[in-house]
Protein backbone atom coordinates (compact mmCIF):
# COMPACT_ATOMS: atom_id res chain seq x y z
CA UNK A 1 0.00 0.00 0.00
CA UNK A 2 0.92 3.78 -0.56
CA UNK A 3 1.20 4.60 3.12
CA UNK A 4 1.44 8.43 4.47
CA UNK A 5 2.99 8.84 7.70
CA UNK A 6 2.59 11.37 10.50
CA UNK A 7 4.45 12.29 13.58
CA UNK A 8 7.26 9.69 11.78
CA UNK A 9 10.08 11.09 13.65
CA UNK A 10 8.54 10.70 16.84
CA UNK A 11 9.71 7.37 19.15
CA UNK A 12 6.30 6.05 18.07
CA UNK A 13 6.22 6.83 14.51
CA UNK A 14 9.69 5.58 14.00
CA UNK A 15 8.56 2.23 14.44
CA UNK A 16 5.80 2.48 12.49
CA UNK A 17 7.98 3.76 9.46
CA UNK A 18 10.16 1.01 10.32
CA UNK A 19 7.34 -1.78 10.47
CA UNK A 20 5.63 -0.50 7.38
CA UNK A 21 8.61 -0.39 5.37
CA UNK A 22 9.66 -3.98 6.07
CA UNK A 23 5.92 -5.28 5.56
CA UNK A 24 6.71 -3.60 1.90
CA UNK A 25 5.08 -0.86 1.99
CA UNK A 26 5.69 2.42 0.04
CA UNK A 27 5.90 5.02 2.75
CA UNK A 28 5.50 8.60 2.50
CA UNK A 29 6.71 10.88 6.13
CA UNK A 30 5.23 14.06 5.70
CA UNK A 31 7.57 15.53 8.68
CA UNK A 32 9.01 19.73 10.10
CA UNK A 33 12.52 17.75 10.87
CA UNK A 34 13.89 15.11 8.17
CA UNK A 35 16.91 14.14 10.44
CA UNK A 36 16.04 11.57 12.17
CA UNK A 37 14.46 9.45 8.89
CA UNK A 38 17.78 9.98 7.33
CA UNK A 39 19.00 6.28 8.62
CA UNK A 40 16.01 5.13 6.01
CA UNK A 41 17.71 6.26 3.14
CA UNK A 42 15.80 5.51 -0.55
CA UNK A 43 13.49 3.15 1.12
CA UNK A 44 10.80 5.92 1.81
CA UNK A 45 10.01 9.45 0.61
CA UNK A 46 10.47 12.23 3.03
CA UNK A 47 8.62 15.26 2.40
CA UNK A 48 9.47 18.11 4.72
CA UNK A 49 6.13 20.48 4.88
CA UNK A 50 3.16 22.24 8.19
CA UNK A 51 1.03 19.21 8.92
CA UNK A 52 -1.53 21.68 10.32
CA UNK A 53 -2.02 23.33 6.97
CA UNK A 54 -5.30 21.04 5.54
CA UNK A 55 -3.57 22.59 1.65
CA UNK A 56 0.00 21.42 2.38
CA UNK A 57 -1.45 18.02 4.18
CA UNK A 58 -4.24 17.80 0.70
CA UNK A 59 -1.10 17.95 -1.55
CA UNK A 60 0.89 15.11 0.05
CA UNK A 61 -2.01 13.06 0.65
CA UNK A 62 -2.83 13.22 -3.11
CA UNK A 63 -2.34 9.23 -4.34
CA UNK A 64 -2.21 7.81 -1.11
CA UNK A 65 -4.10 4.84 0.31
CA UNK A 66 -4.44 5.26 3.99
CA UNK A 67 -2.50 7.68 6.58
CA UNK A 68 -0.98 6.62 9.62
CA UNK A 69 -0.62 8.91 12.46
CA UNK A 70 1.72 9.05 15.69
CA UNK A 71 1.29 12.62 15.98
CA UNK A 72 1.19 14.23 19.28
CA UNK A 73 2.82 17.18 21.60
CA UNK A 74 6.02 16.70 23.24
CA UNK A 75 6.12 16.97 26.80
CA UNK A 76 6.07 19.00 29.13
CA UNK A 77 3.18 20.96 26.82
CA UNK A 78 3.67 24.27 26.74
CA UNK A 79 1.34 26.57 26.29
CA UNK A 80 1.29 27.01 22.70
CA UNK A 81 0.73 23.82 22.42
CA UNK A 82 -2.52 23.30 24.71
CA UNK A 83 -5.04 22.46 21.68
CA UNK A 84 -2.40 21.07 19.06
CA UNK A 85 -4.26 17.86 18.58
CA UNK A 86 -7.42 19.67 17.80
CA UNK A 87 -5.74 22.09 15.58
CA UNK A 88 -4.12 18.53 13.83
CA UNK A 89 -7.50 16.87 13.63
CA UNK A 90 -9.07 19.87 11.55
CA UNK A 91 -5.98 20.45 9.07
CA UNK A 92 -6.06 16.45 8.86
CA UNK A 93 -9.93 16.32 7.93
CA UNK A 94 -10.06 19.07 5.70
CA UNK A 95 -6.85 17.67 3.75
CA UNK A 96 -8.22 14.11 3.41
CA UNK A 97 -11.77 15.47 2.10
CA UNK A 98 -10.28 17.77 -0.29
CA UNK A 99 -7.48 15.02 -1.53
CA UNK A 100 -10.20 12.04 -1.27
CA UNK A 101 -7.98 9.83 0.72
CA UNK A 102 -10.65 8.46 3.81
CA UNK A 103 -8.53 5.28 5.36
CA UNK A 104 -6.88 7.23 8.51
CA UNK A 105 -5.27 5.11 12.10
CA UNK A 106 -4.42 7.49 14.65
CA UNK A 107 -2.85 6.86 18.16
CA UNK A 108 -4.95 8.48 20.77
CA UNK A 109 -4.28 7.76 24.86
CA UNK A 110 -6.18 5.29 27.34
CA UNK A 111 -6.75 8.28 29.38
CA UNK A 112 -10.22 8.61 27.44
CA UNK A 113 -10.95 5.39 28.54
CA UNK A 114 -13.91 6.31 31.13
CA UNK A 115 -14.76 2.65 32.16
CA UNK A 116 -11.03 1.45 32.84
CA UNK A 117 -10.67 0.57 36.68
CA UNK A 118 -7.20 -1.83 36.77
CA UNK A 119 -5.32 0.36 35.72
CA UNK A 120 -8.17 3.53 36.46
CA UNK A 121 -6.45 5.38 33.39
CA UNK A 122 -9.01 8.22 32.86
CA UNK A 123 -8.98 9.10 36.87
CA UNK A 124 -4.90 8.80 36.71
CA UNK A 125 -4.78 11.21 33.35
CA UNK A 126 -7.29 13.84 34.35
CA UNK A 127 -5.40 14.02 37.67
CA UNK A 128 -1.95 14.39 36.31
CA UNK A 129 -2.33 15.03 32.59
CA UNK A 130 -5.68 16.97 32.22
CA UNK A 131 -4.61 18.97 29.26
CA UNK A 132 -3.66 15.87 27.56
CA UNK A 133 -6.94 14.52 28.30
CA UNK A 134 -8.93 17.57 27.02
CA UNK A 135 -6.84 17.79 23.98
CA UNK A 136 -6.99 14.52 23.16
CA UNK A 137 -10.90 13.88 23.75
CA UNK A 138 -11.84 17.37 20.94
CA UNK A 139 -9.22 15.92 18.60
CA UNK A 140 -11.36 12.34 18.38
CA UNK A 141 -14.40 14.30 19.14
CA UNK A 142 -13.36 15.86 15.51
CA UNK A 143 -12.38 12.52 13.82
CA UNK A 144 -14.82 11.17 14.87
CA UNK A 145 -17.61 13.42 13.48
CA UNK A 146 -15.69 13.96 9.84
CA UNK A 147 -17.37 10.42 7.93
CA UNK A 148 -13.95 9.03 7.26
CA UNK A 149 -12.98 5.61 7.51
CA UNK A 150 -11.32 6.22 10.85
CA UNK A 151 -9.49 3.66 13.44
CA UNK A 152 -8.37 5.38 16.85
CA UNK A 153 -5.98 3.64 18.73
CA UNK A 154 -5.78 4.16 23.16
CA UNK A 155 -2.48 2.75 24.07
CA UNK A 156 -1.84 3.01 27.94
CA UNK A 157 1.61 3.89 29.09
CA UNK A 158 4.76 3.28 26.13
CA UNK A 159 7.47 1.49 27.10
CA UNK A 160 10.77 1.45 24.44
CA UNK A 161 10.41 -2.43 24.58
CA UNK A 162 10.98 -4.96 21.73
CA UNK A 163 8.13 -5.98 19.39
CA UNK A 164 6.53 -8.80 20.64
CA UNK A 165 3.52 -9.32 18.06
CA UNK A 166 1.24 -10.72 20.91
CA UNK A 167 -0.72 -7.44 21.67
CA UNK A 168 -4.01 -7.62 23.50
CA UNK A 169 -6.69 -5.67 21.89
CA UNK A 170 -10.35 -4.45 22.78
CA UNK A 171 -12.68 -2.53 20.88
CA UNK A 172 -14.18 0.57 22.79
CA UNK A 173 -12.08 -0.48 26.17
CA UNK A 174 -8.93 -0.58 27.33
CA UNK A 175 -8.16 -4.30 27.88
CA UNK A 176 -7.96 -5.90 31.88
CA UNK A 177 -4.39 -4.93 33.42
CA UNK A 178 -3.26 -3.28 30.51
CA UNK A 179 -0.84 -1.12 32.35
CA UNK A 180 1.43 -0.31 29.57
CA UNK A 181 2.66 -1.28 25.90
CA UNK A 182 5.67 -1.15 23.72
CA UNK A 183 5.51 1.20 20.93
CA UNK A 184 6.63 -1.35 18.71
CA UNK A 185 3.25 -3.53 19.41
CA UNK A 186 1.36 -0.53 18.80
CA UNK A 187 2.96 0.06 15.85
CA UNK A 188 2.71 -3.06 14.86
CA UNK A 189 -1.12 -3.03 15.16
CA UNK A 190 -1.30 0.46 13.64
CA UNK A 191 0.04 -0.95 10.42
CA UNK A 192 -2.06 -4.11 10.59
CA UNK A 193 -4.88 -1.71 10.90
CA UNK A 194 -3.84 0.37 7.99
CA UNK A 195 -4.13 -2.31 5.59
CA UNK A 196 -7.49 -4.06 6.52
CA UNK A 197 -10.77 -2.56 6.89
CA UNK A 198 -11.69 -4.83 10.31
CA UNK A 199 -11.86 -1.68 12.93
CA UNK A 200 -13.12 1.15 10.68
CA UNK A 201 -14.85 3.74 12.98
CA UNK A 202 -13.78 1.78 15.79
CA UNK A 203 -11.84 2.83 19.41
CA UNK A 204 -9.54 0.17 20.14
CA UNK A 205 -7.65 -0.08 23.97
CA UNK A 206 -4.41 -1.76 23.13
CA UNK A 207 -2.27 -3.25 25.57
CA UNK A 208 0.81 -5.93 26.57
Amino acid sequence: MKLLILGATGATGLQVVTQAVERGHTVTAFVRNTGPLERFGDRITVVRGNLLDPAELAGVLAGQEAILSAFGPRLPISKADADLLQRFAVALTRGMQKSGVRRVVIESTAFLFRDAVFPPAHLFGRLFFPGVVRDASEMENIISKSGLDWTLVRPPQLTNKPLTGKSRTKIGHLPPFGFNISRADVADFMVKAGENHASIQKIIGVAN
